[in-house]
């Protein structure tokens, strides 16, 4: 039986960050070449990207960019179905079934609403940002999913997704598929410049769009030890291989694990290293983003809306009559 992928990237910034890259879409990459005859959806939480941020016209040049971005990422149009969830209706009625399944004390638990409490904003979280695992369970069980593709921090809200399936499923019988994720150990995480995760809100990520006196301050400002260039160093204690490595053929990971463990490798030799590895991956990226129209995406969403469409109806007329709104 032929499988669905499904996975989806924020468009909280104007562009995407390398972290977007490997953990999202070389994983939808690798896994359309695993399951070649797979049903691959693709979508932009545009929905999600609106708990924060309610500039109408950053909001669609946000979108605008990622969605540009998958395509010269190596997304094939013609193989991965991209869409934008609000021209669906179904995403929003289903996220209303749900939050009518969901109690306060298992969104408390959720890290998108630990992290804003983190961050001191008890009185500034929106129901929006309160709620958002439910719309993603709903995301992701409209289309019956068999594999998300998600990094680690966001495995919490596929588990919840899981839960939800099950719970359904066990009150109204057998209607929704339970995901699996999958998670690429390698870049569970993968790190900003200053050690962290790379994030937008930490604002320590090197963008897909960034040029290269740009990319230059930030791998300038990665911290790294006091260690002099004679010293031996632990290439698994330093931010500037974490980030390098990503770029790196087994070869090229093998020799420069050589360097760091034998004497003469300096940190700024190692930054250079990293620069030139950026520098390499993001010129085709960035050459492919600039050929791409608006006109072009626009023209892309609307015939993927009606496809998905017919989809995601399907589910929720069926979802309707077993919980009595369809009378």
């Amino acid at each position: 039986m032929t499988k669905r992928i499904l996975t989806w990237l924020q468009a909280t910034s104007d562009q995407l960050h390398i972290g977007n890259y490997f953990w999202s879409i070389k994983s939808m990459l690798d896994l359309s070449q695993e399951f070649p005859d797979a049903e691959i959806f693709l979508f932009t939480a545009i929905m999600h990207t609106f708990t924060g941020l309610h500039d109408a016209e950053q909001l669609k040049t946000n979108v605008m960019n990622s969605l540009k971005l998958f395509i010269a990422c190596g997304v094939d149009p013609k193989h991965f179905l991209i869409y934008n969830p609000a021209d669906i209706p179904a995403h929003a009625q289903l996220n209303r079934v749900f939050e009518c399944f969901t109690i306060m004390g298992t969104m408390e638990r959720m890290h998108s609403y630990k992290e804003a409490l983190d961050k001191g904003k008890k009185w500034e979280i929106g129901v929006g940002t309160f709620c958002y695992p439910i719309l993603m369970a709903a995301d992701i069980l409209l289309y019956d999913t068999d594999i998300v593709p998600t990094g680690k921090d966001q495995k919490q809200h596929v588990e919840y997704a899981r839960d939800m399936a099950q719970k359904f499923n066990r009150m109204y019988g057998e209607t929704f598929k339970v995901p699996d994720t999958y998670i690429k150990s390698e870049v569970a995480i993968i790190p900003g410049i200053d050690g962290r995760k790379m994030s937008k809100s930490y604002n320590n990520y090197i963008g897909l769009l960034d040029d290269e006196k740009t990319i230059s301050k930030k791998v300038k400002q990665i911290p790294t030890s006091a260690q002099t260039v004679e010293e031996p160093k632990n290439p698994d204690e330093c931010n500037v291989y974490k980030i390098c490595k990503l770029f790196l053929t087994p070869e090229e990971d093998a020799s420069l694990r050589k360097k760091y463990l034998a004497w003469g490798l300096s940190f700024k030799d190692a930054k250079d290293y990293l620069y030139d590895k950026i520098i390499v991956f993001l010129k085709p990226i960035q050459e492919k983003y600039a050929k791409i129209t608006d006109k072009e995406i626009v023209k892309l969403l609307a015939d993927n809306a009606k496809k998905v469409n017919v989809i995601a109806q399907k589910k929720i007329d069926e979802v309707y009559k077993k919980i009595g709104f369809s009378l």
